[in-house]
């Protein structure tokens, strides 16, 4: 899989699947967003990973699936954190 700096749809589909309902997984993504991101083959700087971070309910996710897509499809970096 290439490396991209943007999120593809389909990267944006895993990511919220996973998000809105693997536990785990929202552990792994907010104790280290870049590596989680590199293994699923977006590359992001560490150094724009904000300090503290959160994400959006697991049921916010999914209640708003389509505006986050639109939102974040196509867009670099670590917008997850920005997405409420």
């Amino acid at each position: 899989m290439s490396k991209s700096s943007c999120f593809t749809p389909e990267i944006v589909d895993e990511l919220l699947d996973k998000l809105s309902s693997d536990d785990q997984f929202r552990e792994q993504f907010l104790g280290n967003p870049a590596l989680v991101l590199h293994t699923m083959g977006v590359d992001v700087d560490p150094a724009q990973v904000p300090p503290i971070r959160r994400l959006p309910s697991k049921e916010s996710l999914k209640a708003n699936r389509d505006a986050i897509k639109a939102k974040v499809a196509g867009k670099a970096g670590l917008v997850w954190f920005l997405v409420e």
